[in-house]
C-alpha cells in the first residue's frame, strides 16, 4: 500500500513531484468540471489550488474512488496523455459484483470480456453493447473472493481495463449478468440497493516516469467492505 504524503481538500495525496501528482479519488466527486455551478467541485479544482500547474490526463467517473494521477505542465501532460493512448499505463480495479461469474477457464485464472461499446446517445451517459458500431474493447477479470452483502451472494473481482472506453467495466460486467453492486446506471433490484455507492475503486496504478523513465507504480486497496459499504 502507498501511504498518502498530504490530503487536500479531502483528497489524499500518495505521490507529488515536478511531473506528476497521484491521488486517491473519493467516489462521488468529479474528475473534472461538469456543466453549470454547481459541478464545478472536482478533483482538478482542488488538485489547483494547491497546485497551480496540475493538468488532467485521464478520469475516473464521478461514481468510482481511487487512483488518479495529474501531470504538472504541458510537456508531462503530453507525455502522459501519449503514453495511455498507447496502453502504456497499467490501471487494475477491484469491484464487487452480484451472484457468482462462472470460473474462467484460462491457465492464469483470468476471464476476457471482449464486446464493443458505444455511448447511448438517447440516454447519456450510459453506454452499450452494439456489434454493429461499437469501438472493440477488452477488460480481463479474476475472481478474488466469494462476499456477502445482505441478501446477495456476491463476488469480489480484480479487473483489468486493456482498453478505455466510456463506463467499460461497468457496462462488460453488466452484460455479463454480474452488475457491479450500488451502480445507479448499470444494476437493477437488489443489486443496486446492495450498497450505497458503487463499489468499483481503481486499486493500482503503473507507469514510466514521464521525465526520469523509471518505472512506478502506487497501490490503494479498496477499502469497501460487506459492514462498512
Amino acid at each position: 500500500m502507498t501511504p498518502p504524503r498530504a490530503v487536500w481538500d479531502g483528497i489524499p495525496v500518495l505521490h507529488l513531484d515536478d511531473a506528476l501528482i497521484v491521488v486517491d479519488k473519493p467516489a462521488g466527486l468529479l474528475a473534472v468540471p461538469g456543466r453549470g455551478a454547481d459541478k464545478a467541485d472536482c478533483v482538478a479544482a482542488r488538485v489547483q489550488r494547491h497546485v497551480p500547474d496540475a493538468r488532467i490526463v485521464h478520469r475516473l467517473d464521478m461514481d468510482t474512488s481511487g487512483l488518479m494521477v495529474l501531470a504538472r505542465g504541458a510537456a508531462a501532460q503530453r507525455a502522459l496523455s501519449i503514453a495511455f493512448a498507447e496502453r502504456r499505463v497499467h490501471k487494475t480495479y477491484v469491484a464487487i459484483v452480484a451472484g457468482v461469474p462462472l470460473p474462467p477457464e484460462a491457465p492464469d485464472g483470468c476471464g476476457d470480456v471482449r464486446l464493443p461499446l458505444i455511448v447511448d446517445w438517447p440516454r447519456r451517459p450510459r453506454s452499450k453493447v452494439d456489434f454493429r458500431h461499437g469501438k472493440p474493447s477488452h477488460t480481463r477479470w479474476r475472481p478474488l473472493a466469494l462476499e456477502r452483502w445482505g441478501p446477495l451472494w456476491a463476488t469480489r473481482l480484480e479487473l483489468q481495463p486493456l482498453t478505455g472506453r466510456s463506463h467499460q467495466l461497468r457496462v462488460h460486467l453488466a452484460a455479463l449478468g454480474h452488475p457491479i453492486l450500488g451502480d445507479p446506471l448499470y444494476a437493477e433490484g437488489a443489486a443496486r440497493k446492495a450498497a450505497p455507492r458503487l463499489l468499483l475503486h481503481a486499486a493500482e496504478l503503473a507507469l514510466t516516469h514521464p521525465v526520469n523513465g523509471q518505472p512506478c507504480r502506487w497501490v490503494c486497496p479498496a477499502t469497501f467492505s460487506a459492514t462498512s459499504g
